[in-house]
Parts: C-alpha cells; structure tokens; sequence
C-alpha cells in the first residue's frame, strides 16, 4: 500500500510540520509513505500528476485557512484521473463547522490532532474496517507521539525556515482565534525535544520558527531553550510568539544577550481599546505591555513584529487609529496590521447579530462589513495595510517615510497618503519598488510641501543601507555630491570628500 503525504504551503521557504508528524508516527508503514510538499503558486493539474505519478493508494492532505480552496480543486482533479485513490484531509480547515469550502469529494476527514489517528486510519482502510467518514480525535498523550525533526530533509535545512514547538493549546480565550479551543496547554518533554534540536543544529539547521502560541508563559522551558541558542555561535535566527505582559527579569537578561538579527519576537496586541478587548475576551494589562515593549525596544537588539486588527466587534476606525499611534509612540518595529477573519469553531460569531458583523464565506473568511465599519471603510482599511508594509514594514523607506507624520497623527496621515497611492496606481500588487519610490517622493513634495532637497537626502540615506540599488531618475538632480561605491558586486551611497 503506497501512501502519499502532502500539502500545498504558502511559501516555498515554509515547511510542513504536521506532515512530518504523521510521517513519523507511521510506525511499519512508514516505508510506504512518502511526502510531497507543494506550494499554493504550483499549478494544480501539475501538484496531481506528481501525486499520481506514486500510484497512491492514500493520499492524506493538510488544509489550511490558506489552501483550502486550493485543496477542494486539487481532490476534484485527483478523483476524476483516479476515483479508486482514497482522499484524508486534516487540519483546522476540516476540524471545526461549518466546512464553507466543498470536501464532498474526499473519502475521510480527521477532525482534531491527527498525529496516531492518520497511521490508525490507514490501517483500518488497509484492513477493510474503516467504517466512519469523520473521524472525530480526542486529545493525544503527547508522550505518545514521535517527534517529527528526523524528517527535515538537508534540503530542509539548506533552504527552508523548520517549525519547530515545545507545546500545544493556549490558556487565553480570544474568540478570534482558533487556539482559544484547546483545552489547556500540554508541553512535550523539554530533554527530548532538546536533543531533537541539537541534532538539526549539527545537521546545519538554523532557522527555528517556534509555533508555541504563548513562547514565555513557562519561565524554566522558555529560559532553557534561550539558553541552547545562546550557548551557540551565531549567526542563527529564532522566532517566537510571546504575550506581551510577562517578561520577569530572567527572561530579560537573556534577551538581552542575543545579537542582532538572531531573535525575533511576535506579539499579539490586537487592540489597546479595554473596551473591545473586553468585548473578545481578551486580557489586556496596559502597564505591563507598555513597560515590556519600551525595554525591548530601547534594551535589546530583538527584532519585534506587533499584530493590530482591524474589523473587531465594536471598535471604529478612530479606535484603530488611536492604537496604531500608541504603538508608534512606544516602538518603532514592525506593526503587522490584519483584517478580523471568522474561523469555524471560534466564539466570534456571538458578536454577529449584535455589531452587524458580515464575513465571506470564502478563504480566507475576512470581514466585509459591521455596524462600525462599512465595506468601503473595510477596503480602504485592506489597502492601507498592503501600502503600510511597502513603505513602513519594508524598512525601505526608514528615514524618509517619518516625514509623513512628522511624529504625530501617524495614522490620519499614512490613511491619507494611502488613499492618495490609490489614486494614482489603481493598484496594490506589483508596484516596483522604484516606483514605490517615485511616488512617497512626489507626495512629500508636491502634497505634503516638504523642501524637495531634504526629501532627497532622507531617501537617499535610506538607499545607503541597500545594496544594489541605484539612484532613480527622479532623484538624480539631487544626487551631485553622491557617488557610487561599487565593492563586492554591491553598490552604496558615500558623500563625496570636499
């Protein structure tokens, strides 16, 4: 019986865990399965014929938010070449009702942590025995489980980020979120998952994403596992995602010894409004977030990425503004900005008849419109985010985009110059990067009437710090006491000697 592992990731440089997972929990019949990782740029009818091209008698599929629609198209183009092909999804997609994307087509569905039942259900469809379509898992005794590092392939290693995790659940209950669901937090056996790490660490691996959902809420596993980093030679990278409002002092001194570069910490805010927080069950202890994100920024060289939502029950646009130009005033890191999305399974959807929240029901389930936000409010708002990475997050434009809000009303400002890109470009994808450019440089200028030479002196210091860039055109009139330092292939900017 040949089995097929696979999934569609969203980036080539993202791996699959809970493939790797299964595969090592699928104890004799591991010698039969194979896994093949797809992206969701690959053409569908090619990511089949791969598959197909192993004569699968199983092929178990992971969907997520991301694929899911990706997924229901590939099961249809599976099932018509070779309907006697027996289909296993899981994942989040498939856990929670409703399904609001179409999986008629596949054979079995494993609702929860597939990680024992996936290898239980090939055997019984080996056998014969298997009789139920959903499989509904409890929880698994994470002591039972293979650790699935072994599998990270060289190939892994060389080129892709490894995902990697010490626990499992969350003790919040933000009704957004899926991890809300879980019934407590269960943590693998921290010696186990050690050893596991400095094996990838011997193999060359040093890119860890940990997918913990609350990285520091255990002091002894999180000041351990900063220890394994720290006791090694950089240059390596480490991501995890925190709670804002617990670093005591253990945690701080370690940090504070990584270099730059090597540690990157996400964390979830979502909103500074206690109001709203309230609203989604979320706990909010302002001080304690306030103090921790100012040491991070002004006591460590961790690079820090803050979450804001736009779209959650009773908060308006000012509300969302006001937490943008808070986080501003405390961090000048990145502020990722996302719109509120409707995932089967949370307790959002009490909030639906009262606020007038509307979702599509297609992937990836954002909000459309509710009583304080209209659609043409929601779209504006899916703009902004899309420009605030291009020229906030990038960190393209470092020096020059501070000219926008000159240190206040960041976010009536940039909401300005976003509707002005808009305007312009009729576009939020494939704006080169030059002429991104051209267009914060003819806005400073000819709206916001900054002196077009201090304009160019900020962009142009911004294009110091990357390589390979040349001076645009639109800037070369102001470049004469400029010149290129080609060195290495790379190119900067110097002021020339007078």
């Amino acid at each position: 019986m040949k089995i097929i592992l696979s999934t569609l990731n969203s980036r080539y440089t993202h791996s699959a865990i809970g493939l790797r997972y299964l595969y090592a929990n699928m104890q004799e019949l591991q010698k039969n399965t194979e896994i093949l990782e797809f992206n969701i740029n690959d053409a569908l009818q090619s990511v089949a014929e791969k598959i197909l091209d192993t004569d699968p008698d199983i092929v178990g599929l992971g969907v997520y938010i991301w694929n899911a629609s990706q997924v229901h198209e590939l099961i249809h183009i599976l099932k018509k070449v070779s309907p006697q092909t027996q289909i296993v999804l899981g994942g989040p997609e498939v856990t929670y009702l409703p399904f609001r994307v179409n999986f008629d087509r596949a054979d079995y569905i494993i609702q929860g942590e597939g990680d024992l039942a996936f290898y239980q259900l090939c055997k019984d469809i080996q056998n014969k025995k298997a009789n139920e379509r959903i499989i509904r898992m409890s929880i698994p005794d994470l002591k039972k489980i293979e650790l699935p590092y072994t599998y990270y392939s060289d190939h892994d290693i060389q080129n892709r980020y490894l995902y990697v995790e010490l626990s499992r659940g969350c003790p919040f209950e933000c009704e957004f979120c899926l991890s809300s669901m879980d019934e407590k937090v269960r943590a693998f056996e921290l010696d186990k998952v050690l050893r596991a790490f400095e094996i990838l660490w011997q193999r060359g691996a040093r890119n860890f994403k940990f997918v913990d959902r609350t990285f520091n809420l255990n002091m002894k596993t999180a000041n351990r596992i900063l220890d394994f980093f720290l006791e090694k030679e950089p240059p390596y990278f480490a991501h995890f995602e925190v709670i804002p409002d617990h670093f005591p002092e253990s945690l701080r001194k370690k940090i504070k010894a990584f270099p730059k570069g090597a540690l990157q910490l996400e964390i979830g805010i979502q909103t500074l409004n206690l109001e709203i927080a309230n609203n989604i069950s979320r706990q909010l202890k302002l001080d304690k977030i306030k103090n921790n994100i100012a040491f991070l920024e002004h006591e460590t060289d961790a690079h820090i990425h803050l979450d804001l939502i736009v779209g959650l029950p009773g908060e308006s646009l000012k509300s969302f503004g006001d937490n943008l130009d808070a986080l501003m005033q405390l961090s000048s890191c990145e502020i990722q900005i996302g719109i509120l999305k409707k995932l089967s399974g949370t307790h959002i959807n009490r909030h639906d008849i009262e606020h007038g929240m509307v979702y599509s029901d297609i992937p990836p389930y954002d909000i459309l419109k509710n009583r304080q936000l209209s659609f043409k409010d929601i779209q504006i708002m899916k703009r902004f985010a899309r420009f605030w990475d291009l020229y906030y997050n990038s960190g393209n434009f470092k020096q020059s985009i501070a000219l926008l809000w000159e240190h206040k009303h960041v976010y009536k400002n940039f909401y300005a110059f976003a509707l002005w890109i808009y305007e312009q470009t009729d576009a939020t994808w494939k704006i080169s990067l030059p002429r991104q450019g051209e267009l914060l440089f003819c806005y400073l200028t000819e709206v916001k009437k900054h002196n077009a030479d201090t304009v160019a002196t900020l962009m142009l210091t911004d294009m110091i710090k990357l390589k390979g860039r040349a001076i645009p055109t639109y800037l070369k009139p102001y470049a004469k006491d400029i010149k290129i330092i080609a060195k290495k292939g790379t190119s900067g900017f110097n002021k020339r000697q007078q």
